[in-house]
């Protein structure tokens, strides 16, 4: 008896440590130790798959690791709410955010709240605003009080409404300003919160660390996401999905977008890939954010 509990003693002296040191090395999916996180998934990015082969598509996303994922509200590629809800649920994948349609959070809000609070997330929101291009003053402001008006709406319900910029927003405005900033500046600071899709922001020539410094206290959820080396952009809001190539290896200083991320309090990230190599980019997206420094 006395054998066996010194052997058990001896063995603990160098298994124990080793097991606590694995515990503290692993790091979840997608950070560093720079980087924090959390790395969600936006499940958008597997619309293909899940058309495809329904529910085992989201397979992909727990096999990466992932935990976080923002999801659709009034659109799940083919499945039904219920069989989303079961099919994350099942995978052990938490659902954080949800796009849902414009109108559809305007006309039809009890609906959303009752869709929303039956998935479980608590951050809703649009990513993309119905409007004649260009884009002008007129039609921001008549978006900022339907954005008000929604968020409003949502905030008593528990509910926190966000806009994902699409990069159409950024037409010259006054004095140097843009009509995003029109946007951010007419809209209340507590009911309408900010996502940045980086590519987004990019795109149509925008710096993201500045605008993330610019506005600190509206910026709450970010699309991870890449735009190709040699591609120009301009202020269509589109761009072939080819463009969109594993992080790491685009237009984006991302060392220097995270740390200004993470010193303004982003609570989630999100990596959305629309590209057709999708399952092949992701993991390298999750591996280049592993290495992250700054």
């Amino acid at each position: 008896m006395k054998f066996k509990l010194l052997t058990c003693c001896v063995l603990s002296l160098f298994v124990l440590p080793v097991f606590v040191s694995v515990l503290i090395s692993a790091e979840p999916v997608g950070t560093s130790k720079s980087f924090r996180g959390p790395v969600g998934l936006v499940v958008y990015s597997l619309r293909n798959q899940i058309k495809e082969s329904g529910v085992v598509a989201l397979d992909f996303a727990k096999e990466q690791g992932f935990v976080e994922v923002e999801i659709g509200l009034d659109n799940h590629y083919g499945l039904t709410q219920e069989q989303m809800k079961e099919a994350l649920k099942q995978r052990g994948l938490k659902p954080i955010g949800a796009h849902a349609g414009y109108d559809f959070l305007l006309k039809q809000t009890d609906k959303a709240v009752e869709i929303a609070n039956d998935l479980g997330v608590k951050y809703v929101g649009v990513a993309w605003a119905p409007h004649k291009k260009p884009l002008d003053e007129a039609q921001t402001l008549k978006i900022a009080e339907d954005f008000n008006t929604i968020g409003k709406r949502l905030k008593e319900k528990g509910i926190q409404f966000y806009y994902h910029n699409h990069g159409y927003e950024f037409y010259p405005y006054k004095n140097g300003e843009t009509l995003f900033d029109l946007l951010v500046q007419k809209t209340d600071a507590d009911c309408v919160k900010f996502e940045m899709d980086v590519m987004w922001t990019i795109f149509p020539g925008q710096d993201p660390v500045q605008l993330l410094k610019k506005y600190p206290d509206r910026w709450i959820l970010m699309h991870l996401k890449d735009l190709a080396k040699g591609v120009e952009g301009n202020l269509s809001g589109g761009t072939d999905t080819k463009n969109d190539v594993a992080l790491g290896t685009g237009q984006v200083d991302y060392p220097a977008v995270l740390k200004a991320a993470q010193e303004i309090g982003v609570k989630h990230y999100f990596i959305e890939d629309e590209s057709s190599d999708v399952l092949k980019q992701i993991p390298q997206s999750l591996k280049y954010l592993s290495g992250i420094e700054f």
